[in-house]
């Protein structure tokens, strides 16, 4: 007992064929995509620069938004099938914020001018 405790043997977990063979895809992309990444320079204008993350942040903000219109939409159609006038609240209240995110960009150019 003693004598196996000392040599600690060390057991490789089996791997079929076509997992090696994915291991060594997956590797290889990984090589290929950190070693040949490219330098990217930002544009010569800095207010390019910030209008594009701006355009880029109301985009994603603009997804959030109408992933939550569609969930309103669904909550209103499942209440009233159900006949259950809190889940038709809530469905409303998230059609409502759901229009107010979508909208974001536009309500902020009104308000600001």
């Amino acid at each position: 007992m003693k004598q196996r405790d000392e040599k600690k043997e060390t057991r490789k977990l089996p791997m079929s064929r076509r997992g090696k063979r994915l291991m060594v895809i997956y590797a290889a992309l990984v090589l290929m995509m950190t070693a040949g990444a490219t330098t990217v320079f930002a544009a010569d204008d800095p207010l390019t620069v910030i209008n594009n993350l701006s355009e880029f942040i109301f985009g994603l903000i603009r997804a959030i938004g109408m992933i939550l219109l569609g969930f309103g939409i669904v909550q209103i159609g499942l209440s009233l099938k159900s006949h259950d006038p809190s889940q038709r609240a809530n469905g409303f209240l998230t059609l409502a914020g759901g229009v107010i995110i979508t909208f974001a960009k536009e309500i902020q150019t009104l308000i600001a001018g």
